[in-house]
């Protein structure tokens, strides 16, 4: 009786965390996270651009001031 009371439990949750997904709220927090992750996923790109056009310039020994850039 108790493994049937504890998957009962498991079955409520599990249907109670799909509805929440299903609606308006779970739309918007799954379309958040997806947003999170595509600014996570920008702004590695841009630090790694980075990075890598400061290796290029030294390695190419270019020196130019931020002033004239922008």
């Amino acid at each position: 009786m108790g493994i049937g009371v504890a998957i009962g439990v498991i079955a409520f949750r599990k249907i109670t965390q799909a509805q929440s997904a299903l609606g308006p709220e779970g739309l918007n927090r799954a379309v958040a996270r997806l947003a999170d992750g595509v600014y996570d996923f920008a702004d590695a790109v841009r630090a790694g651009m980075n990075e890598r056009e400061v290796d290029l310039r030294s390695a190419l020994g270019i020196v130019e001031s931020d002033a004239g850039r922008r």
